[in-house]
């Protein structure tokens, strides 16, 4: 074989060695963070679903009880048995089931510091 060709063969081997050692690193990129879902989205922007129904800063003028000011482990609590369906609800569970345990404490924690 002549030098040439097997520089080649070098060169191709270290190309597939790089680009299989930037594949690792990335596929390992999601496990170093954990689960930043209560870290990418803030409390404050969470709550924002809970006052369309709930009211203003949780403060219902309607049928749907008020949220602003209750204590974070009642919140956190009521939202864990929602989304687990240990509590019936109608449209709850499904609201519940799109935050993790994170944000629901995130959220608990934010909700319960609204007066």
């Amino acid at each position: 074989m002549s030098a040439g060709k097997i520089n080649q063969q070098e060169d191709i081997l270290k190309t597939r060695f790089i680009i299989l050692a930037a594949l690792a690193a990335c596929a390992s990129l999601p496990l170093s963070y954990g689960n930043a879902g209560a870290e990418m989205a803030s409390a404050s922007l969470l709550a924002n679903s809970c006052f369309s129904c709930h009211g203003t800063d949780g403060k219902s003028l309607g049928a749907m009880p008020s949220i602003n000011g209750k204590e974070a482990k009642y919140i956190e609590t009521t939202l864990m048995a929602f989304r687990s369906g240990k509590k019936p609800s109608t449209v709850m569970k499904r609201i519940a089931k799109g935050f993790d345990d994170n944000e629901i404490k995130a959220l608990a924690r934010h909700l319960s510091g609204i007066k």
